[in-house]
């Protein structure tokens, strides 16, 4: 909603407000979601959805007498991954890589506020490189693919991420459909397969 809140605004899409926007728009969330945790935590993920929800219907107000607010909408949903600008890269690793030494270094030392700041900042950057449905895949699927097994966890959880990008950009390939919405179904399909493979290594209820 902050880039395109920038944009109804007028602002340079590639200039550095709109990134202080998109970045001030993510972190005032995390503020007010860490606020709604400490008041009501048994509805945290409800509250989560509605936030989801309410700004993508502003952001879809904000785009309704842009004559390209579709187009843009589009992008920042699906994403252009395999037009990402090259020149950007250097800049988005050295962010990437900042917040893996904040959260592996002191992570546990940050607290709810420090973990959705983090989490705000990574994923503003991710979300304008591959679009906002390719973010959320890849933070949620392969975690919960994994969620019922215990051995090397983390290593099937990369490894559903890593073979759902790849088939899904082979199939967009071959097919010649959008990379970005082929690489979710992909890697949900992926999934579906681990998660029936580790659902017979399910850990009995205590």
């Amino acid at each position: 909603m902050g880039v395109i809140l920038a944009d109804y605004l007028g602002w340079e899409p590639t200039g550095a407000a709109v990134q202080i926007a998109a970045l001030s728009a993510a972190l005032a969330c995390a503020m007010a979601l860490t606020w709604t945790e400490r008041r009501w935590p048994e509805v945290q993920e409800a509250i989560i959805g509605t936030v989801f929800v309410l700004a993508s219907s502003v952001a879809i107000l904000l785009l309704a007498k842009n004559p390209r607010g579709g187009e843009n909408l589009k992008e920042l949903l699906i994403g252009q991954i395999l037009w990402v600008n090259a020149a950007h890269l250097p800049i988005v690793a050295a962010i990437y890589a900042a917040v893996l030494v904040l959260w592996f270094g002191v992570g546990e030392r940050l607290g709810r506020i420090g973990f959705y700041v983090l989490f705000g900042c990574a994923v503003t950057v991710s979300v304008q490189l591959v679009g906002l449905y390719l973010v959320f895949t890849t933070l949620v699927v392969p975690a919960l693919s994994t969620y019922y097994t215990k051995s090397r966890r983390n290593l099937k959880a990369y490894s559903v991420g890593v073979l759902g990008y790849a088939l899904g950009l082979l199939a967009s390939l071959w097919l010649d459909l959008p990379s970005g919405s082929m690489i979710v179904c992909a890697m949900i399909a992926v999934a579906m397969l681990v998660a029936y493979a580790c659902s017979g290594r399910r850990p009995p209820a205590s």
